[in-house]
């Protein structure tokens, strides 16, 4: 079998790198036993992004090898080291390919040489207990895993960037009329569907500089699929003129110029979006007899038309030069006309599921489905073997406020709380969190005991407060020690209690006293 040269449209399926996953790590480190967490962060993930070289004419790689991979960011290490980057593929295209999804959609239009799309994304590196640790939590005992990156499948539609696009029957000339007008060398021969292919050529008229191409196999029916031409029509969308060639000697029975003109016209209509491209006319092979006389004939009907023809001869050179320089003319009004196109980076952000804001919650018969970027991205960056982690993602849900709405809502205890998309859910089973009185609780994922201050900031607190209260020849340190005076001192208590005690003779405090009246 053949293996094919040009290749138009492919199915391409991508996936960016995964992030990789921050690290619990606490500082070790002689006489100091308790050093801090000091565990580094995962790197971020390779991204996938399609950019246009003008070395490439072809998506033929991609015809072979339809799966592409980023490369994964390195996990986090201990002594705040952080992963490696995830290596960035870039996967040249040519100039003039379409990006769109499976279903159509159009993701963007690869136009300029430097152009570049950022198709998949990669993920992000989970943070590392050292990025975690604040002044309530200092030291967590988890890390945040990295993001798995962007999958995506599109199709690639190469529409090959032309100024003029030639259009006409079969064995019109129209090869032959680019290998007359440039170095390009396409297949000729004398029987019908020889280009198999769009064929380009670089073209020189004066100080112009333009590029041509074919359509081929372009017959009656196109646009419904007939011939090659359904397949190769999208090639001459970005062509700023079009030029039809007209065979003026053609044998087969039941053909002249204007009805092969209108044919053409027909499908060209059919197909849509080219109404407004200049046209030319090339009557070819008017060296042979018949061809010349039949071109004279019909150059007035062409001309009452409003179209501008020129009889030709590929073989001969006849007219060639009059063609060049009126396609090099419409060029040059199209490039003054249009702006210049610039480099450009395209990057592909889905639109929040929700239109807008953190969260959106439904009720569904399987639970309270929650969707939404933030808890579905921190849903994926949880470590559920650890009830740290777990702990700290209900705090983050429960922060903006999710535990709230599905109250709200009519949500009941123990009801199924679904989060993320239909394929790849995590459910919870709902549980609100419970008000205390007296009883203190910390937040879920953190130490209490961490939380208590030190005797030497309270002490500090008490000197403060009593600084405002200080004799004039009291100093700091007098208030201090007083401080601690007090706070020695022994207590007097009552009778009661134990420790010394007074009282008065002969009263009912006297232990001594047996109740009957003194003198």
């Amino acid at each position: 079998m053949a293996v094919p040269t040009f290749i138009d449209q492919v199915t391409l399926h991508i996936s960016a790198g995964r992030g990789g996953n921050g690290v619990a790590s606490v500082h070790r480190e002689k006489f100091k036993p308790l050093g801090g967490p000091d565990g580094g962060n995962g790197g971020p993930g390779g991204s996938v992004i399609l950019r246009v070289d003008p070395d490439v004419t072809t998506l033929i790689d991609y015809h072979h090898s339809n799966k592409r991979r980023a490369d994964h960011g390195g996990h986090g290490a201990g002594g705040h080291r952080n992963g490696s980057h995830g290596g960035d593929l870039v996967l040249p295209v040519p100039d003039g390919t379409l990006v769109k999804r499976l279903d159509g959609t159009v993701l963007g239009d690869m136009v300029g040489a430097g152009t570049e799309m950022v198709i998949a994304q990669g993920g992000r590196g989970g943070l590392g207990n050292a990025a975690l640790a604040s002044s309530k939590r200092k030291a967590p005992g988890f890390a945040l895993l990295g993001e798995p990156g962007d999958e995506i499948e599109v199709r690639l539609e190469l529409k090959v960037v032309a100024d003029i696009g030639l259009v006409g029957f079969p064995s019109a000339g129209k090869s032959s009329l680019i290998a007359a007008m440039s170095r390009a060398r396409p297949k000729i021969a004398d029987y019908p569907f020889t280009t198999l292919v769009p064929n380009l050529g670089v073209v020189r008229a004066g100080e112009v500089t333009f590029t041509v191409a074919d359509v081929p196999g372009l017959i009656e029916g196109a646009a419904d699929g007939r011939g090659l031409g359904h397949d190769f029509l999208r090639h001459i969308e970005r062509c700023a003129a079009l030029v039809h060639v007209i065979d003026t000697a053609t044998i087969e029975p039941g053909r002249n110029p204007l009805d092969d003109l209108d044919v053409i016209e027909n499908e060209l209509a059919r197909y849509g979006g080219l109404e407004d491209r200049p046209r030319l006319v090339a009557l070819n092979k008017v060296d042979v007899p018949d061809g010349h006389e039949i071109a004279d004939m019909v150059l007035d009907d062409l001309a009452e038309r409003g179209l501008r023809v020129f009889p030709v001869s590929a073989a001969s050179g006849a007219g060639m030069q009059a063609l060049t320089y009126a396609m090099a003319d419409l060029v040059q009004r199209s490039r003054t006309d249009k702006p210049v196109v610039e480099a450009t980076r395209i990057v592909i952000r889905p639109p929040s599921v929700d239109g807008g804001g953190d969260f959106d919650i439904t009720e569904s018969p399987e639970g309270w489905r929650v969707r939404g970027e933030k808890p579905e991205r921190w849903v994926r960056q949880t470590d559920f073997s650890n009830e740290e982690a777990v702990g700290f993602l209900a705090d983050r849900l429960n922060r903006i406020g999710i535990e709230d709405r599905l109250v709200k809502m009519g949500a009941q205890e123990g009801d199924a709380v679904i989060i993320g998309p239909e394929n790849n859910a995590v459910v919870f089973d709902f549980k609100p969190s419970v008000e205390a009185g007296a009883e203190m609780l910390g937040r879920r994922g953190e130490d209490e005991r961490l939380r208590e201050e030190r005797p030497s900031a309270t002490r500090r607190r008490d000197i403060q407060e009593q600084m405002p209260e200080r004799s004039e020849t009291e100093t700091r340190a007098d208030v201090a020690r007083r401080i601690d005076r007090s706070k020695t001192a022994p207590k007097t208590v009552t009778s009661s209690g134990i420790g010394p005690m007074s009282y008065e003779i002969g009263t009912s405090d006297d232990p001594d006293w047996d109740g009957s009246e003194q003198d």
